[in-house]
């Protein structure tokens, strides 16, 4: 594995003097091609703060952040959804899909963002959702699906024009068991069978059981950095 996201001495502040709330503070890590990173803590912990800041949603105070050796901290404005779109697929928890527009629709919009339209468009966006075991589904509207294939939708969706990275908030908190584990599974596939490198913030311990590496954060400072796969076979935990 080889690191594709580099954070070092990050911080993310909001006020000014004593007053400053530091919801990111002197974060460091690396993120790694091929592998599932959680990134666990407490509510207010700052571990959204730092995906948004990975994905470059939120601009950091001071610090560096790379992507892909790209240096992403203090660039224009205007250059950030470029970036975004070259680089990243995210999901959320609230699935974020268009209620007026079919299953279809919601993962075409994303690859004409990205500048694929037309006949390559429909043929893409079909073969996303079979990936996802929802080409049947292509014609229904979000109204219509189970929370879980919502999910499903939305993943097929971030995976528009083939991101390295996925960035994921919460993307089980509001499934059910067996949804979840579908959830994770196509998760867990993304990373170990197609390279990508995928980021989950959760407070779901499901997802402890597909995880490679467990990151807590705390207090907007990474707490501890564990990688599963090195633990024993006594403890260390399934996929």
């Amino acid at each position: 594995m080889n690191v594709i996201i580099e954070i070092r001495n990050l911080y993310k502040s909001y006020g000014s003097g004593a007053a400053a709330v530091h919801a990111v503070n002197g974060a460091s890590l690396d993120v790694n091609r091929g592998e599932l990173l959680v990134l666990m803590g407490p509510s207010g912990s700052g571990k959204t703060t730092l995906l948004s800041l990975m994905g470059c949603i939120l601009t950091a105070s001071s610090g560096s952040v790379k992507v892909d050796g790209l240096e992403t901290t203090g660039i224009p404005e205007s250059k950030l959804p470029r970036i975004r779109l070259d680089h990243f697929g995210f999901i959320f928890q609230g699935f974020n899909l268009f209620p007026a527009l079919t299953v279809r629709e919601n993962v075409e919009i994303a690859l004409d963002l990205k500048g694929i339209r037309g006949a390559k468009a429909r043929a893409c966006s079909m073969d996303l959702l079979s990936q996802v075991g929802l080409a049947e589904k292509a014609k229904q509207y979000p109204a219509n699906l189970s929370g879980g294939q919502k999910q499903r939708v939305a993943i097929a969706r971030a995976l528009a024009g083939d991101p390295p990275i996925i960035l994921a908030d919460e993307p089980t908190a509001a499934l059910d068991s067996a949804s979840g584990r579908i959830v994770l599974d196509i998760l867990s596939s993304l990373s170990r069978a197609h390279g990508r490198a995928v980021v989950l913030v959760t407070h779901d311990p499901r997802v402890l059981d597909y995880a490679d590496r467990i990151v807590r954060v705390e207090d907007g400072r990474i707490a501890s950095n564990r990688d599963q796969t090195l633990l024993t076979d006594s403890g260390a935990m399934h996929r």
